[in-house]
């Protein structure tokens, strides 16, 4: 009996969570009108204008595109300055190893606004404001703390003999490196790209603010569709139901990795 109190317990929870979703989804299908003239369960006639709108509309469609780019070029760079980085603090020993490591990662509790201003300034100083690359460089302030977190505690997993028996082997520390450290560490790979791609995915402030037209995100042209008529809520509905669609996608291919990148760090 207490089982399947559980049970009805954890499907009641899983519809709460579900809800809000169900109801993006439910207004993405519906007219401005049915929005808000009354309260219905499903759309009395399914519209897909709303999407076809975003799938034809330049400034929608070009949203999501500068989205993608600023998000994977974030990726990069972040593991590519972050691997290094966890490698030399899970297999070296160095004068102020331990409050370095900790002191980087308080990096990442900063709240974005403290650096708004100054990267605001010193992108238009240098010419690369508006650009997806302007972006992709502000949000590795947060996302390369975290990525060193998480991959030096995979790192640390693995045996330092592995690496003195490459070096016997007559490997160079680059080909050690590629061929037959990162595979080691790929579930760890993994879950760094998760973090970084979600929070440069859904980062606003930032990236509205170092851009205006040509690598305006969607999360700036979602704010910006107040007109006289008033919000158009079923369009962005459908802005929102497409926006999400990324996130389940990553969640999708490193499910496996996420709880174990959870519990693996530095103590």
């Amino acid at each position: 009996m207490k089982f399947k109190k559980r049970y009805i317990l954890l499907i009641l929870y899983l519809l709460f969570l579900l809800m809000p979703i169900y109801w993006l989804m439910n207004m993405s299908f519906k007219t401005n009108e049915e929005i808000l003239g009354q309260f219905s369960l499903f759309p009395e006639t399914f519209v897909w204008d709303n999407y076809i709108t975003i799938f034809t509309d330049a400034s929608w469609y070009s949203g999501y595109i500068n989205s993608l780019i600023y998000v994977v070029l974030n990726t990069i760079i972040s593991l590519s300055v972050a691997l290094p980085a966890a490698y030399a603090f899970s297999r070296y020993e160095f004068l102020g190893g331990n409050h370095l490591f900790f002191w980087l990662l308080s990096n990442r509790m900063a709240p974005p606004a403290v650096f708004l201003l100054p990267f605001l300034n010193f992108y238009s100083s240098i010419g690369i404001f508006d650009t997806h690359l302007a972006v992709a460089l502000a949000h590795t302030l947060f996302n390369v703390p975290l990525s060193v977190w998480i991959l030096e505690g995979f790192m640390s997993g693995i045996p330092k003999e592995i690496d003195e028996s490459a070096s016997i082997d007559g490997y160079s520390f680059p080909k050690f490196f590629v061929k037959l450290f990162l595979p080691l560490i790929a579930p760890g790979i993994g879950v760094t790209a998760f973090f970084c791609f979600m929070f440069s995915w859904v980062e606003l402030l930032l990236a509205r603010t170092l851009t205006t037209v040509n690598a305006k995100p969607i999360s700036a042209v979602m704010t910006r569709t107040v007109s006289a008529a008033g919000m158009d809520w079923g369009l962005l509905a459908a802005a929102g139901v497409l926006t999400i669609v990324p996130g389940i996608l990553v969640i999708w291919f490193v499910r496996n990795y996420i709880a174990k990148g959870f519990s693996l760090g530095r103590v």
